[in-house]
């Protein structure tokens, strides 16, 4: 038998209950709680405030309940003694593969640059609101952007959501991060018609087209990207696809996948390319190919020039529409703003709010009008027009 009872030790339950101790001006318990020092477990004891003297002892001995929830938790003690970067790799394994390869990309990019240096040698269950809130604050302080901010809050949220969902811990701290309010960033950027058709008269095939469809339908470019030819039909278009810098994948929301009618002459401008030729520089000669090689049922639609392969977004957006863009001086155009120009345009020209979430596939006809359709001049003259209208014609009736 060990020296000192050592079995009876080793098999004693680490269930405690301190009493609540008053401490000068507050309630205080002592607690035993694992930490990790040189990559090895320690236990050490811990002093822990629950509150003001001034609490009588029942209410002490209820935040101290509280507090020692998950310290006396067996399961989520075992389970949130787990390093966090060693099961960040648990969730590269299990969870990451079932995103789109630009979100595993980032996610990992996240992890290894800012999440696996802060929090990497703490213990899962040591992750509480108070050092993770205290992260957050530091990191608004510093150079980020808030996007960059708010996507490190998303991915650390997405760790500890999986470790929660595993039984590791009992909830997830980053749902109680507070943010820093972001200054209004004010009108968003949108294509007027006179300055879309100007684009699209700059531009080279397939690329303009690729724009007319992206306007005209408010597709999402990865959506464009995976349209086939059995997706075109004589009104309307199916969205049940979406290709993504070498990743195929099923659309973005249920929302997403559905058929979306479009008027005759979008169906038109696509079934032409199939006729069409480009003429490309090679060398001191040039070159000719056919927009579209093959034409079947399970044909891409928009097929890159020379080889017939998928169309990557951010080749096209930066080869050959941000250039014609630039010379327009219409710096601002990317594959969003075009989405968004759909959602004014159906604002400007008077349709319903929920028609137009429906074409653009929006879950919350919210996100349509609150994010997606930009208030212009234009709308603002009308809507005080109006005011006035019904002002002079109410003063004639009295």
């Amino acid at each position: 038998m060990p020296w000192g009872g050592g079995f009876e030790r080793m098999a004693r339950r680490r269930y405690q209950k301190p009493k609540p101790k008053r401490r000068g001006e507050i309630w205080t318990i002592l607690v035993r709680e694992d930490h990790v020092e040189s990559g090895k477990r320690k236990r050490k004891v811990k002093r822990i405030t629950l509150g003001p003297a001034t609490l009588c002892k029942a209410d002490a001995e209820r935040l101290r309940d509280e507090y020692l929830v998950g310290v006396n938790n067996v399961s989520l003690g075992i389970g949130g003694a787990c390093l966090f970067r060693d099961f960040a790799k648990t969730y590269e394994r299990d969870i990451l593969p079932m995103l789109a390869s630009t979100s595993q990309v980032r996610s990992k990019s996240v992890l290894k640059n800012h999440l696996n240096p802060a929090f990497g040698d703490l213990m899962l269950r040591d992750i509480s609101l108070e050092p993770v809130q205290a992260y957050f604050a530091k990191l608004q302080q510093g150079a980020l952007a808030a996007e960059s901010v708010d996507k490190i809050r998303d991915v650390l949220s997405a760790v500890l959501r999986t470790a929660v969902e595993y039984g590791r811990l009992p909830t997830n701290p980053v749902e109680k991060v507070r943010l820093r309010r972001r200054r209004s960033p004010g009108r968003k950027p949108f294509l007027r018609i006179p300055q879309f058709y100007t684009l699209l008269d700059a531009m080279a095939e397939p690329y303009a087209t690729m724009v007319y469809v992206a306007l005209f339908t408010a597709l999402r470019v990865s959506e464009l990207a995976g349209l086939r030819w059995r997706n075109i039909h004589a009104q309307s278009i199916t969205v049940d696809e979406r290709y993504s810098r070498g990743d195929f994948d099923q659309p973005k929301s249920a929302a997403s996948r559905a058929t979306i009618p479009v008027d005759e002459h979008v169906i038109a401008r696509i079934h032409q390319l199939k006729s069409l030729e480009v003429v490309v520089k090679a060398g001191h000669g040039n070159r000719r190919y056919r927009v579209v090689k093959s034409d079947g049922p399970d044909d891409l639609v928009f097929q890159s020039v020379a080889k017939g392969a998928p169309m990557r977004d951010n080749n096209v957006l930066t080869r050959h529409i941000k250039p014609v863009a630039r010379t327009l001086g219409l710096e601002f155009v990317n594959w969003q703003v075009l989405r968004r120009s759909c959602a004014t345009w159906l604002q400007q020209a008077g349709v319903d709010v929920k028609d137009a979430q429906g074409l653009l596939r929006h879950s919350r006809a919210s996100t349509t009008q609150d994010i997606y359709q930009q208030l212009v001049p234009e709308s603002q003259i009308r809507a005080v027009q109006k005011l006035t209208f019904y002002a002079q014609n109410s003063r004639l009736v009295q």
